[in-house]
């Protein structure tokens, strides 16, 4: 079949297009390839016409796939597999059947709708639920089900592989998967509580781990691998969980629109809470590492409803409310941290308290830094760890350094110390999320043995953006692992169904990452000189590049920016990144100074201290296994270096770990697609979906599909759609193969383009849909002929038909004329006699109303006259009476004036004569003799009333005293109401507090009694303690012996093949009983380590401090220097570190000579208060170390 077959006119094909990638277009001409042509003539669906430039016959535009196959639930199915056919049937699934997945072969492709879908319920769950994975549409169900049902029925361990890049919706995907496993592994058909504590993973890790992007409002900002456990039965008995690569950048920086880690908006959400006002937190926007995107809210989203699902979550899963206050107090603390203000040391500023490093500062020889003494953050900060504030202060501005014959002290400048600020607080909150990720797996894991599991894998897709740093080159490293498993995968699976169905194949050329890992990961490669420029003492970013020039420069998947040196590019599988390498080497070290990390260690709160204490981490696992108490770890000899691995050596691992998980289980992948970047439900952009499709590894699939044999047919599907193609004589009636094959050989000339299987038929890309071709052709020929003869007998039978119906209509039209006449007479003669009727009646009606009218309208107006009449005669008669009073009351009015004049006059008289009358008697009373009478007659009248005011007051008083007899008499008589009440309450009392008394006084003679047993038994266990300790060694022993007992018998019944599975029974449930007796004396003595190894860390921290206060000297350089055998701690340094021999040590030791060297000298202790903490330090260690012993005895 060649080209000119298929590009005839009208044939449909795919034309690129800058906006929407591929656009449909149809040919307005046939392709002649023996001819030279070089163009084509199109037309647009949407309109226009087109000439396009044919280069050479491989240079064709892609054919479109028959309209059958599209919209097809498996992409795979398609006719024609490439890139544009895959992207129109994910188009047309999605907006036209709002369908969010689609099959690839083995692999789930899932759009994000961006809105909540009602598919996802109990009852879809039920529908997915044994039903094999061909039979139901394409869901993320159908894939946990084809998942569970292996692992239950052969026994195979699976995983699902969830990967996209961020928004893409892979939390989400991750979460309906373990949900399913919950509902469908549970023991009843309700979730029982491990599945409960599985999903109630999912709030605490999406608060902890998740965060918004300017992709994503809930992105994971880290991969984590979930192993799902089941038993014989197949029921959820546990859960484990890693994580890989938090992004722990996040912390302290967070780029525009973005957030940090929603725990801490959740936190602030809940500051003004009592129980939380110990926090001291506030508004958002108050902390550093919070406000730095400029965008804390998320739409839609309550951070305090979220803080109480987190909380409930905590809860669900066994961690104490005490455990969750001390973690959210630890959040806390990250906050205000990242408030404390390291400022440089100001030379005109205030010089009190200065040590001689920010001395030397202030007088220009070095630079150096300090924190205000007001800084309120960092007391608050120390408070919520429970450390040293001064130490912490201390070793904010300093660091020290450890070479072969001295310990340097040496001042950090602004941005060293900001750096060393945020590295320890990116630490503290990475040591905190694997510490809740440690305690969920414990309490997910279950005793019980677990011989399968299903893991869900959720990790980070393929990213690239304008500026690429060491976070994505991790990521995309990641992403080369798994696209490398995938391929060969789907590559295994390519084949083995080939063989399946047993027919002849060649070797499918796919493309091999290796190459790309093993630039990455190999010796020399760009981790490993990377982790060598990490151990240099002056190795940098730039340094680094430089090597990588020159050892890979020449690799195919390597190349240098042509505008920078500092920055390479990778070729991956996915695309070209660009990597700035500023940063890859403090990232990779993730350093923190070790001042800093004794101080925590050396922390009040148990809590703080364990998660930095690694030592003691691993001596209880160690305490653990081998149920004997053993004693802490020595600290590291002096001036010794504890290196540790690098993040890339640590991330390069635990992929290894992760890639071997994958190839020991039966993959199963879902690949996430975001369609937009605006969140917009069911928008999709072909630009954004095409690039996650190649990155993704769905294309590769398609493209491994394509090389072989992609259509593949059941024989009797083959006959039923392709049996119009066929003649009589082809047909096998019971050989459907051969008839398959006699069809085939007529139309398919070349037998290379398809290959019969077993029980199927493998056909190369594009035949089927030439097979649709010849088939549509074929029943287009067939309808013309049969339009032919039915067109024919329709048209003569629709002429007998009109001619039967026009006879038919002139019957019925002559006696509907006839019909119509005669009832025409009849009506015109009913219609005279009715009008007659009803113009008299009309009349006579008329002439009624008329007269009924007239003799209303006469009484009506009849009445309104003598009505008009009656109100004119009342009117009068009120006029009348109203005159009356009217008169009457001006004649009263005259006469009152009348009255009140001649009274006015008689009182001007009168006054007069009074006044005469007045200035007589003046002159009469300055005689003697009428003063006399006049005194003498009121002296009599005053006698008499006072008299008389005397016996009143006697009365009034006597009134007062019957009064306040009465009020007394009525208060008594109340009160012995009162009194009479109580005394019926206290008689029922009195006779309970004599018992309660009687009660307290046995209770003390009790008490006396048990004092003195107490004081003689104590006589007697000083004696017998000697004996229990003998009897619990001897006790010890013969556990001892009845386990070596037991192991013995173990092994002498296995030899025989006898019960084994009885007798190993029996013995895990002795050992578990002894482990259970043993249990509260090691967690007791766990405890005691715990308290022994914290004041351990207090001393050793102000020990060390005491000493290099006591040797400080100053040298020229501003730089401090103690003896290094002072020093028991030490760092990792970007210099050059070594140990000294014990005889250098012995000889130093034995110096007396004053000069240290570098023209330094020994001064003299000054800090009394330094010596003193020591000594309170020394004995309270001494007083724990007594306590130890004495409870270790009584035990």
């Amino acid at each position: 079949m060649s080209a000119a077959e298929l590009y005839t006119k009208g044939a449909k094909v795919w034309i690129t297009d800058p906006e929407v990638v591929w656009k449909g277009a149809e040919l307005l001409q046939d392709y002649h390839d023996t001819g030279g042509q070089k163009t084509l003539q199109i037309a647009y669906e949407e309109g226009g016409e087109d000439t396009i430039t044919i280069k050479c016959k491989d240079n064709l535009p892609p054919l479109r796939n028959p309209d059958i196959l599209i919209g097809e639930n498996d992409l795979t199915s398609l006719s024609y597999l490439h890139e544009p056919a895959v992207l129109y049937n994910l188009k047309v699934r999605f907006i036209d059947k709002s369908v969010i997945y689609t099959y690839c072969g083995i692999v789930l492709v899932a759009i994000n709708p961006y809105e909540q879908l009602d598919i996802y319920g109990n009852d879809i769950i039920q529908a997915y639920s044994g039903q094999d994975m061909g039979q139901m549409d394409p869901h993320i169900y159908a894939v946990a089900e084809e998942a569970f049902k292996r692992v239950a029925r052969f026994e195979e361990n699976q995983s699902i592989i969830v990967s996209g890049e961020s928004g893409a919706g892979k939390t989400v995907s991750a979460k309906y998967a373990m949900r399913y496993f919950a509902v469908v592994g549970g023991s009843n058909a309700d979730e029982t509580q491990v599945e409960k504590k599985v999903l109630a993973s999912n709030p605490i890790m999406e608060a902890i781990g998740n965060a918004k992007t300017t992709r994503n409002d809930n992105s994971s900002r880290f991969g984590k691998y979930i192993e799902i456990r089941l038993n014989k039965n197949n029921q959820i008995t546990g859960a484990h969980m890693r994580t890989y690569l938090l992004e722990k950048t996040r912390v302290v920086y967070q780029a525009s629109e973005e957030r940090n880690y929603h725990i801490f908006y959740q936190l602030c959400a809940m500051a003004q809470q009592p129980a939380f006002q110990k926090f001291k937190l506030g508004h958002q926007d108050d902390f550093y590492y919070m406000f730095q995107g400029s965008n804390p809210t998320i739409d839609g989203v309550d951070d305090a409803a979220e803080f109480k699902t987190t909380q409930e979550a905590f809860s669900m899963l066994g961690i104490t409310d005490k455990q969750q206050m001390m973690i959210f107090q630890i959040i806390a603390a990250i906050l205000h941290f990242g408030n404390i203000n390291i400022q440089e040391v100001d030379p005109s500023g205030e010089q009190a308290q200065l040590n001689e490093s920010q001395e030397l500062a202030l007088s220009g020889l070095i630079e150096a830094t300090r924190i205000d003494r007001n800084d309120k953050h960092l007391p608050i900060m120390c408070e919520l760890l429970g450390i040293n504030q001064d130490q912490m202060k201390k070793w904010l501005c300093n660091r020290k350094i450890t070479t072969v014959g001295e310990t340097l002290i040496k001042p950090l400048t602004v941005t060293q110390a900001s750096f060393g600020r945020d590295a320890l607080a990116k630490h503290i909150y990475a040591k905190l999320f694997d510490w809740i990720v440690q305690h969920i797996n414990i309490v997910l894991s279950s005793g019980s043995k677990e011989n399968k599991f299903i893991g869900v894998l959720d990790i980070y897709g393929f990213e690239t953006f304008e500026i690429n740093s060491f976070e994505q080159f991790c990521i995309n490293y990641a992403n080369e692992k798994l696209q490398q498993q995938f391929t060969l995968h789907v590559f295994k699976l390519e084949q083995d169904e080939y063989v399946k169905e047993q027919i002849e194949w060649s070797f499918i050329d796919f493309y091999d990452n290796q190459p790309c890992i093993d630039l990455i990961e190999n010796k020399l490669g760009i981790l490993s000189l990377l982790d060598e420029e990490c151990k240099l003492p002056k190795g940098s970013d730039d340094n680094w590049c430089r090597r990588l020039y020159d050892k890979h420069l020449k690799h195919k998947h390597f190349a240098k920016p042509r505008m920078s040196n500092v920055a390479f590019i990778i070729d991956h599988f996915a695309d070209k990144v660009e990597y700035q390498s500023d940063g890859f080497l403090e990232k990779n070290r993730d350093t923190v100074l070790e001042e800093q990390l004794n101080i925590l260690k050396a922390s009040q709160f148990e809590l703080v201290a364990d998660l930095f204490n690694d030592g003691a981490k691993e001596t209880a696992k160690k305490s653990k296994l081998s149920n004997v108490h053993m004693r802490p770890g020595k600290q590291p000899l002096k001036g010794q270096t504890m290196h540790k691995k690098t993040v890339g050596s640590q991330f390069r691992d635990s992929l290894s770990q992760l890639m071997e998980t994958l190839f020991s289980t039966n993959p199963h992948y879902i690949r996430c697609i975001k369609p937009n970047d605006v969140k917009q439900p069911f928008n999709f952009e072909p630009k954004r979906a095409i690039q996650q499709l190649r990155a993704c590894g769905v294309l590769e699939t398609i493209r491994i599909s394509a090389a072989g044999y992609p259509s593949r047919w059941t024989y009797p599907e083959f006959i039923q759609r392709y049996r119009v193609l066929a003649i009589k004589k082809d047909v096998v009636k019971r050989d459907m193969k051969q008839t398959c094959r006699n069809i085939l050989q007529k139309l398919i000339q070349d037998e290379d383009k398809y290959q019969f299987g077993k029980t199927k038929i493998f056909f190369r890309a594009g035949q089927v849909a030439y097979l649709e071709k010849l088939r549509s052709d074929k029943l287009r020929a067939c309808g013309i002929m049969i339009q032919k003869h039915v067109r024919g007998w329709i048209w003569k039978r629709k002429y007998q038909k009109i001619r039967r119906s026009v006879l038919l209509v002139q019957t019925f039209g002559r006696g509907l004329l006839a019909r119509r006449k005669a009832l025409y007479l009849r009506r015109t003669f009913a219609a005279t006699k009715i009008q007659k009727m009803v113009r008299g009646h009309m009349a006579r009606k008329m002439y009624k109303q008329i007269r009924f009218t007239i003799i209303r309208m006469q009484s009506y107006a009849r009445g309104r006259f003598a009505r008009e009449r009656y109100v004119k005669l009342r009117q009068d008669a009120k006029a009348t009476v109203i005159q009356k009073m009217a008169k009457g009351w001006l004649a009263r009015r005259r006469f009152t004036k009348i009255m009140r004049g001649l009274v006015l006059v008689q009182s001007h008289y009168r006054r007069r004569k009074a006044k005469l009358q007045l200035k007589i008697l003046k002159v009469e009373a300055k005689s003697v003799e009428h003063i006399k009478n006049v005194n003498k007659g009121l002296e009599n009248k005053i006698i008499e009333l006072q008299q008389k005011l005397d016996v009143k007051n006697k009365d009034i008083l006597q009134l007062h005293r019957d009064q306040m007899e009465l009020f007394n008499a009525r208060k008594e008589i109340e009160k012995l109401k009162h009194t009479t009440e109580n005394a019926k309450l206290s008689s029922n009392k009195i006779s309970e507090l004599e018992e309660y008394l009687r009660i307290l006084k046995a209770e003390l003679e009790k008490e006396k009694q048990e004092k003195k047993d107490v004081i003689s038994e104590k006589e007697i266990l000083k004696k017998d303690k000697q004996m229990i300790v003998e009897a619990l060694n001897n006790e010890n022993k013969s556990l001892k012996d009845k386990l070596n007992e037991a192991n013995q018998r173990i092994k002498d019944l296995e030899s025989h093949n006898t019960s084994s599975d009885k007798v190993h029974h029996q013995v895990a449930e002795d050992k578990q009983m002894l482990l259970d007796e043993m249990a509260p004396e090691r967690e007791h003595h766990q405890r005691l380590v715990k308290d022994y190894e914290r004041l351990q860390q207090r001393y050793d921290n102000l020990h060390d401090e005491f000493l290099i206060v006591s040797g400080v000297g100053l040298t020229g350089k501003g730089v401090s220097r103690t003896p290094s055998n002072l020093s028991e701690i030490s760092i990792d340094t970007d210099t050059d570190t070594g140990t000294g021999t014990g005889s250098d040590k012995e000889e130093k030791k034995g110096k007396t000579d004053p000069d240290q060297g570098y023209g330094t000298e020994r001064r003299p202790m000054r800090d009394t208060l330094l010596r003193k903490g020591l000594t309170e330090v020394e004995g309270q260690w001494k007083d724990h170390n007594g306590t130890v012993e004495k409870k270790t005895e009584s035990r």
